[in-house]
């Protein structure tokens, strides 16, 4: 009896370790509206829902561009708004590390979302 104990467990130790050693490690997918460049911060105020605050940063936590957007209802959980966003931001980064000068108002958001 004895006997049989030790090899049912050694049986079921050994698959315990083949499966951890056949287990794939999964990346996950990262949505395509992420920018390796930054990110972007959306303000909003449910008693004020077509007045938007968009902020945008680099990975260093610098602003680099601001804007005021009024008149637009703006939804940021709609893919097609984040990749505006990311398409806004990539541009920013690019032109702030040309100039290391952060903008404001340039009406960028707007005249894309306007589209």
């Amino acid at each position: 009896m004895k006997q049989q104990f030790k090899t049912v467990l050694t049986v079921i130790l050994f698959a315990f370790i083949g499966s951890a050693v056949f287990a794939q490690e999964e990346k996950p997918e990262v949505p395509k509206w992420h920018s390796e460049k930054g990110y972007w911060v959306v303000e909003s105020n449910i008693h004020t829902p077509m007045d938007h605050i968009i902020r945008f940063y680099n990975n260093d936590n610098v602003l680099l561009y601001k804007e005021a957007v009024s008149g637009i209802k703006l939804d940021p959980s709609k893919r097609k708004i984040k990749m505006k966003l990311k398409k806004i931001l990539e541009s920013s980064v690019d032109t702030w590390q040309q100039a290391k000068v952060n903008e404001e108002s340039k009406d960028y958001v707007a005249r894309i979302l306007k589209n």
